[in-house]
């Protein structure tokens, strides 16, 4: 077992057990879809790569129960590469 869920504190980052639940399973599914972790470590665990982008302040859920990632210093989300259309 993942020692980070035995304790409290990401629970209460995230707002409570039902909430960690939630997103845990929502992010494991996009992860699982080839969605790309948002965080480095050396392991090919799913679920500990969920629990690290939690921990990291990677993701968040939103207030409709959507997995979000959170914003970039610059404003922009750290999901993926920037893409300019305006030069196009």
């Amino acid at each position: 077992m993942i020692d980070a869920l035995k304790e409290e504190e990401i629970v209460n980052k995230v707002g409570g057990r039902f909430k960690l639940s939630t997103l845990i399973q929502k992010r494991l599914v996009a992860i699982n879809g080839g969605a790309r972790p948002l965080v480095d470590i050396e392991t090919d665990e799913k679920m500990e790569i969920v629990v690290q982008e939690i921990l990291q302040d990677k993701i968040y859920l939103d207030s409709s129960g959507e997995v979000r990632p959170v914003m970039a210093p610059t404003g922009r989300t750290i999901d993926g590469p920037e893409v300019d259309l305006s030069a196009l």
